[in-house]
């Protein structure tokens, strides 16, 4: 399984339309990361949803995040890539901790960026 998250110099970006890379982990069947790699988003949409093909491609399954708006989550989902939502902190870590149970979703769109109802 592959877990994207919205990232900025290891640490979970808050929004996932401002991100500086995506960080992605790969995990075996007994839930233990076997690796990880960046993906830099290119130039264009500023909520990233030009990534979301790639990030499929790549057969990226679960995408753990800090806020988003719900036109992103919407067209994840689409694309079969489970959001999480309400994530934040180191990267490795936040993936550690989904892996043991410990995060859930929180459900909370993005409502403190300019032009995010859009996205």
């Amino acid at each position: 399984m592959k877990i994207a998250l919205p990232s900025r110099a290891g640490q979970i970006d808050e929004h996932f339309g401002h991100c500086e890379v995506f960080t992605i982990f790969s995990v075996d069947e007994n839930n233990k990361i076997v690796s990880e790699e960046k993906l830099t988003p290119p130039a264009g949409c500023g909520c990233k949803t030009n990534i979301i093909p790639v990030l499929s491609e790549m057969d990226v399954k679960v995408m753990l995040a800090g806020n988003m708006g719900d036109g992103a989550v919407n067209k994840l989902a689409e694309s079969g890539i489970e959001v999480i939502r309400g994530c934040s902190g180191d990267t490795r870590q936040v993936v550690e901790s989904w892996l043991a149970g410990k995060i859930d979703d929180s459900g909370a769109g993005c409502a403190s960026h300019d032009g995010c109802d859009s996205h």
